[in-house]
Parts: C-alpha cells; structure tokens; sequence
C-alpha cells in the first residue's frame, strides 16, 4: 500500500473521529448543564438519582458504556441494531462526558458569591435573568479551563469507538498495521491526534482570551 494511499484511509477515520467529536461536544455540554441543575435540585429524590446517575458514568468504563448502550436494544427488544452503531456511540459518549460537565457546571455556579444573586434581585432581575445574564458568562469563564482538559480527552477517547467496530481513525489504523504489517499508520495517527487536539487546545485558548474580560 502506498503512502498516499494509507493517508487517505486514515484522514477518512479521522473524519469520523471529529464527527463523534463534535456530537458529542454539541450534545453533552448543554446535557451536562441541566444534569448539573438536578444534583444541585432541593428535591432529595431528584438529587440522588442525579448522583446516582454522575457516579455511575464516572465510575465504570466508557468502553463498557458503549456496549451497553449499543447492544441493550437487541437484547431487550430484539432490536435490528446494525444500522444503530453510530447512533448508540453518540449516545454513550454524550451521557458519559454530561456527567463529567455536570459537575463542572456545578463546582462553577456554586462558587458564585451569593451577594450577586441578592444584588441582580434588587435590580428587578428575574431567577432565570440573573443566572443568564450575570451568573452563567462568568461561571464559563471560571470553568472554561476544567472544560479544555475534558474537551483534549474525548479527542482521545474517540479511539474507543473501535469497541463497536466503527471505523474511526484508530480502527483504520489498526487494520493498516495487521494487513501490511508496518507500525506508519499508528505514527501518522499519533500525528493526527496530536494535531487535533493542538487546534483544540488553541479554540480554547482563544475563548478564555476573549473572555478575560470578566477578571
């Protein structure tokens, strides 16, 4: 196989890491900030089950995660699941990486001083106007950090989409290296990782730039 020939099998993988990628980014980040809304809830019952749920997803395996999800239709309804590959890898990656955003938000709206919320009601804000307008652009800003370092891992952790057989970057790869027994294409994958995850970091970085404002 050429060189040439390789690349373009591994840049189509990567093209299907980035679509998990920016699923799951679309999908989990705004999941994760009602999730955080349920454990900080005054309801006990609403609360644990919400803790329940976070220490489930943060403590057993994501490759576990995805099985579950993507054979449980089969096993439970008889459901024909070959089309429900791709499907069932957003959904597990999303309720995964929620519950880790979850407690993000949390961590972030709860270290906001109360004063501001007593101040925005003295103004005639709303509960849901403070918390737009004056609470939410500055807790982003506090856990934007903690945010980029879960963001660099999932670029990573699309490689575990090879659980399910889903020809992403990694998978192709691997396959490259059984049939032409040559270790380049885990090389170049490195590289296409390394490179992602360096534009990432970079998209990052430009948003906390632009919001330093707030400091």
């Amino acid at each position: 196989m050429s060189f040439s020939t390789m690349l373009m099998q591994l840049s189509s993988g990567m093209v299907k890491s980035m679509g998990i990628f920016f699923w799951t980014i679309i999908l989990s980040l705004p999941l994760g900030l009602f999730v955080s809304f349920g454990r900080m809830s005054k309801n006990p019952a609403l609360k644990n089950i919400v803790k329940v749920y976070i220490s489930v997803m943060r403590g057993t395996p994501l490759m576990l995660q995805l099985m579950i999800v993507y054979y449980c239709p089969f096993l439970l309804f008889g459901m024909n699941i070959r089309t429900f590959r791709f499907p069932a890898i957003i959904i597990g990656f999303t309720i995964n990486y929620a519950a880790y955003f979850a407690e993000i938000f949390r961590s972030g709206i709860e270290s906001m001083p109360v004063g501001q919320y007593e101040a925005a009601k003295l103004l005639g804000y709303s509960k849901g106007q403070t918390f737009i307008k004056i609470i939410l652009p500055q807790v982003i800003k506090r856990i934007l950090p903690s945010i980029t370092n879960e963001v660099i891992t999932l670029v990573k952790d699309t490689s575990l989409a090879f659980s399910l057989a889903y020809m992403e970057m990694f998978t192709v790869a691997k396959q490259i290296v059984a049939k032409e027994s040559t270790f380049t294409p885990f090389i170049v994958a490195a590289i296409f990782y390394y490179v992602f995850n360096f534009v990432v970091a970079a998209v990052m970085e430009h948003f906390e730039k632009k919001l330093s404002y707030y400091r």
